[in-house]
């Protein structure tokens, strides 16, 4: 059960991105602003908001470890904020100037995509915070993106329709149209799938757009293969045009919001309708899960950021477990247990590796140093 225990009031116009870490949330608006709230009772940051950008701010998102924030705008930079003191770090003016949609950090903060409405697409190098590499899609506005979960390549989509995959080193691997009406958002799975047939794992990806439509895509990214893109079904619960679409951390819930003003949250394994939530008073223009999926952001053209948390588990990072009593033995942990328990220890970047060698909470009793090191290459 979803339960909305929280609301967020503080923009004064449509909220346009909201992005969490494992402490903070982010959220951003029409109003030229990025504010940042403490999960531990989602008061707003001292130094919150984040002023800069003199247009509307389209999208934000923290890197990996939290301590980055990026924002982007119609006034055609990417900023670049210290999320411990909300220093402005860079301004990336993106060559063309044309305003900037959509932003996401590479899984080891290695590199920072912006894609812009004249549909060019830049990779800066976050260590130099230098212009990496940059491209173009074929038609469009560049108006999504997310990256897999090992980095090795992501994914642009465009306002024409079209998902393209790329490489890190901009080269376009894979292009397909996707959606008749244009694109809107797309997401990657920290969770990879096993075919089960031929040991191949796929990364499960999801994409939403202007026809009404969420489709659940598997790509195999391999080398001798190249790479396939495979439509695994078509999620048609909105009867308006879907603006956002959000994994959660464990892939086993995709999270969508609409022009129908309604937010629903489905079963990736089954492509079921688990919650429809329908608080906003008009569209649903962005939505998140927390890294540890116990919380969930959806924001609005109606100024508010909904705050919803699912029945509780293991305690997420930054939460304390109120009666210890509660907790299982560690060995009869399972493998979900296991990754709820990484996701409190800040370590969800390592969920992904430990389901994907199906450790429970025997397993997890029986690592030793060396198993870490030369199986598991921790």
């Amino acid at each position: 059960m979803a339960t909305l225990i929280h609301t967020l009031a503080d923009h004064s116009d449509d909220v346009n991105c909201c992005a969490f870490s494992s402490s903070c949330l982010a959220t951003c608006s029409l109003d030229k602003t990025i504010r940042v709230y403490s999960l531990k009772n989602f008061t707003e940051l001292l130094y919150s908001p984040l002023k800069g950008h003199t247009y509307a701010v389209h999208c934000c998102c923290f890197s990996p470890s939290g301590h980055v924030l990026a924002s982007c705008s119609t006034d055609g930079t990417t900023m670049v904020w210290d999320t411990r003191d909300g220093r402005m770090l860079a301004v990336l003016e993106q060559p063309s100037g044309s305003p900037v949609r959509v932003c996401r950090f590479s899984p080891e903060s290695t590199y920072l995509v912006s894609g812009a409405a004249d549909g060019s697409v830049v990779l800066w190098n976050m260590q130099s915070l230098k212009l990496y590499r940059s491209g173009n899609v074929q038609d469009g506005s560049l108006v999504a993106c997310a990256f897999s979960p090992n980095g090795n390549f992501f994914v642009t989509g465009s306002s024409c329709g079209d998902l393209t995959i790329w490489d890190d080193k901009m080269r376009c691997l894979y292009n397909e149209k996707a959606h008749d009406l244009g694109v809107t958002c797309c997401d990657t799975s920290s969770q990879p799938i096993s075919d089960g047939e031929h040991g191949f794992r796929y990364f499960q990806m999801a994409s939403c757009g202007q026809d009404n439509q969420i489709k659940l895509w598997l790509i195999l990214f391999a080398d001798f293969l190249g790479v396939e893109l495979k439509c695994k079904c078509t999620l048609n619960g909105h009867s308006a045009p879907v603006l956002a679409c959000a994994f959660s951390y464990d892939g086993q819930m995709l999270v969508s919001g609409s022009v129908d003003k309604c937010v629903i949250i489905h079963e990736t394994s089954t492509g079921n309708t688990l919650h429809t939530l329908s608080q906003h008073t008009r569209y649903v223009t962005t939505c998140a899960f927390a890294p540890c999926s116990l919380l969930l952001a959806t924001g609005s053209m109606d100024k508010t950021v909904n705050i919803w948390q699912f029945g509780l588990k293991q305690p997420c990072a930054g939460n304390t477990v109120e009666n210890e009593s509660k907790v299982e033995a560690v060995e009869d942990w399972s493998e979900d247990d296991v990754s709820d328990w990484l996701c409190a220890q800040e370590l969800a970047d390592l969920v992904g590796l430990f389901k994907m060698n199906n450790i429970d909470g025997k397993e997890l009793l029986n690592l030793t140093k060396e198993s870490l090191t030369n199986e598991l290459k921790i």
